[in-house]
C-alpha cells in the first residue's frame, strides 16, 4: 500500500538478477487460499510519532505461479487522507522457496540485517533462523512449512498518477498462513515510518483471475 512521501531522496536504482537458485528444492506447499482471484481484506498501521492512523485495505491475487516463485496482484487503501479516491497500486511478488528466492533481498536498499530484523517479527520464521544463519536459508525444505514468506513490491498506481503524494518506493515482508489464509507484513522503506504492520484476513470471495501454466486470462 502506498504510504506518504516523507523524503526527497530517489529510492535507490539498485537492481538484482535474483537470488541464487537451487534446482534441488521442492517449491512450498500448494495452497489453495493463495490462488489467482483470491481476495483479502484488512488494515495497514501507518502510525508515525506524531499520530496513530491506520488504512483499510483490500488485497486481491491476480496471478500466482508457485514452481517459479511468482505472484502478482493489486492492493486498495480505501481511507487515504491525501485522496479523494480509493488509491490502487499493482504489486509483484517474489515467494521464499530457497530455489527461486531465498530470505535476503539483495535489493530495493534492504540489508541482510535489515531483512533478518523484519522475518524475525514473525513467529512462524523463528525455528528457521539457525539454518538461515547457517546457509543462508539454502538448504531449508519450505514445501510442508505451514506459512509461506514473500516479498510484496508495489510497481506502479492504477488510478491516481505519482504526484498524489503518496510513495511506492518500499515493499512488504509478508508471511501467509496455509490454514487460514491471514496474511501479517511489514512495510520496509527507509524514508517511511519503520514496521508499518499489514494484516490481512481471507474472504470467502474470489474473483476470476489468471494462472501461468495456462496463459489465460479468464
Amino acid at each position: 500500500m502506498p504510504v506518504r512521501v516523507v523524503d526527497t531522496a530517489a529510492p535507490s536504482s539498485q537492481t538484482s538478477t535474483g537470488q541464487d537458485a537451487n534446482a534441488g528444492q521442492p517449491s512450498p506447499p500448494s495452497c489453495s487460499l493463495l490462488s489467482a482471484g483470491r481476495c483479502f481484506a484488512g488494515t495497514q498501521n501507518v502510525s508515525c510519532l506524531q499520530k496513530d492512523e491506520a488504512w483499510k485495505v483490500n488485497v486481491r491475487i491476480h496471478g500466482c505461479d508457485l514452481e517459479q516463485g511468482y505472484l502478482c496482484g493489486t492492493m486498495e487503501a480505501l481511507n487515504v487522507p491525501l485522496a479523494d479516491t480509493p488509491v490502487v497500486t499493482f504489486w509483484e511478488g517474489e515467494i521464499v522457496d530457497a530455489k527461486n528466492y531465498t530470505f535476503f533481498t539483495g535489493k530495493w536498499e534492504a540489508s541482510p540485517e535489515d531483512d533478518i530484523r523484519h522475518w524475525s517479527k514473525f513467529p512462524s520464521f523463528t525455528p528457521l533462523l539457525s539454518q538461515i544463519e547457517t546457509d543462508g536459508g539454502k538448504s531449508l525444505d519450505l514445501s510442508n512449512y505451514p506459512h509461506i514468506f514473500m516479498r510484496w513490491k508495489e510497481q506502479y498506481f492504477v488510478n491516481v498518477g505519482v504526484d498524489c503524494g503518496l510513495t511506492i518506493a518500499g515493499f512488504y515482508y509478508v508471511c501467509f498462513s496455509c490454514s487460514d489464509g491471514s496474511i501479517s507484513g511489514f512495510y520496509y522503506d527507509p524514508n517511511s515510518s519503520p514496521f508499518q504492520k499489514l494484516e490481512l484476513k481471507c474472504t470467502n470471495e474470489k474473483h476470476s483471475g489468471f494462472t501461468f501454466s495456462s496463459y489465460e486470462l479468464q
